[in-house]
């Protein structure tokens, strides 16, 4: 395994005009993206490799960044998906018996720029205060502090854009792999078709250790093609960017709740299912970047410590009378979850496969597999 022995000059600049220098690891180029802050403070690999993160730049509160490595086993996806990292401390010599390769050889095998020496606490306080940012990540050989900032300008946001197309597996095919570290082959055998708009390997691990195989297929597989894989469920992905413009998703969602399919949405795929039932979504100022968020179920009381990764959410003021409010964050009171109450679909904003610790939300698999098996005595 390599040391960290190539660093650069780097600025990272804000559209609102703030400027930080640092040094530079990764790959040397530049790139730009919405700058969001992350309050982790273990997980950054499966965090750097989560598609979600698509057009952003992640800022880590966590000091220390690096410190364990790289490993075969817990890429969440295949590559790096966000535009670039900020972080306090880089920890060039990881020590970690799982570690294959440091961070910064992975950041530029994926050819990923990445910024440290950052004052990620101030950095953070600019973000609360104003809310995501477009910037500029950069080698200062590269753009000037003032290019910098015209680049970062420019970016148009992730409002209005439509990601979960741009990362979605182009052909599809069978997962029947369980959790780590047993990774048990499928048993079961309810067929669950899984859309990937940007779709995490844990999730599909859970999914394969409840209901059996996973067909995953394209965001914008028709619901004609779907059918005739014979589901006895359907299971919409987590994902990047704006929900609204994914109306191919929104249509295909419709069409399955008309037959009764059962439907269980996580993150973006929430935010789908919502918008097929009528609801709306917005832009939060900041979003939720974080694994220690509390969510509470409304019909229990019972409080879940969560994962979360979404600048956007639904607004439980335009859920329609036969959607109901099913979960809500003790953070802002957002809506955390919704439940048809004439249909067998549900769905959660944030992430139940995530192991910040407790791992009692993972209860939603456990739901979603009673449907399917339901479903499928029909």
């Amino acid at each position: 395994m390599g040391e960290f022995l190539v660093s650069f000059p780097a600025i990272l600049a804000l559209e609102d005009g703030s400027i930080f220098y640092g040094e530079g690891f990764g790959e040397e180029k530049i790139d730009v993206g919405e700058l969001v802050f992350n309050t982790s403070m273990t997980g950054y690999q499966e965090i750097i490799t989560d598609p979600s993160y698509k057009k952003q730049i992640i800022t880590f509160t966590h000091p220390h960044i690096g410190n364990t490595g790289i490993n075969d086993e817990d890429n969440e996806s295949s590559a790096i998906h966000a535009s670039g990292l900020v972080i306090n401390k880089h920890c060039a010599k990881p020590s970690n018996w799982r570690s294959g390769k440091t961070l910064d050889e992975f950041l530029r095998k994926q050819e990923v720029i990445a910024i440290s020496e950052i004052n990620t606490r101030k950095l953070t306080s600019i973000l609360r205060n104003k809310g995501s940012l477009n910037s500029c990540i950069a080698p200062l050989s590269k753009l000037t502090a003032e290019e910098a900032v015209v680049k970062a300008k420019d970016f148009s946001g992730l409002k209005g854009m439509d990601l979960a197309k741009v990362v979605s597996v182009k052909e599809q095919y069978v997962w029947n792999e369980g959790v780590w570290p047993a990774n048990n082959l499928a048993t079961k055998n309810h067929p669950v078709v899984a859309f990937d708009f940007g779709i995490k390997n844990n999730i599909l691990r859970l999914l394969s250790d409840h209901v059996g195989e996973i067909t995953v297929v394209n965001a914008e597989t028709s619901f004609e093609e779907v059918m005739e894989l014979t589901p006895k469920g359907i299971f919409l992905s987590n994902g990047p960017g704006d929900p609204e413009p994914c109306t191919y998703a929104i249509d295909n969602i419709r069409k399955f709740l008309e037959i009764n399919l059962p439907i269980f949405g996580i993150c973006l795929g929430h935010q789908l299912l919502a918008l097929a039932g009528g609801a709306s979504t917005y832009k939060m100022k900041f979003g939720h970047h974080g694994a220690n968020h509390p969510v509470q179920d409304l019909k229990t009381k019972e409080v879940f410590i969560t994962s979360q990764n979404h600048g956007f959410a639904v607004d439980e003021k335009t859920l329609p009378s036969n959607i109901s409010a099913s979960h809500v964050s003790l953070f802002d009171q957002s809506l955390q979850g919704i439940e048809f109450t004439d249909k067998p679909a549900f769905s959660f904003q944030g992430h139940p496969e995530a192991s910040p610790g407790p791992q009692e939300i993972q209860t939603l698999f456990k739901k979603f597999q009673s449907m399917v098996e339901e479903y499928a005595k029909t």
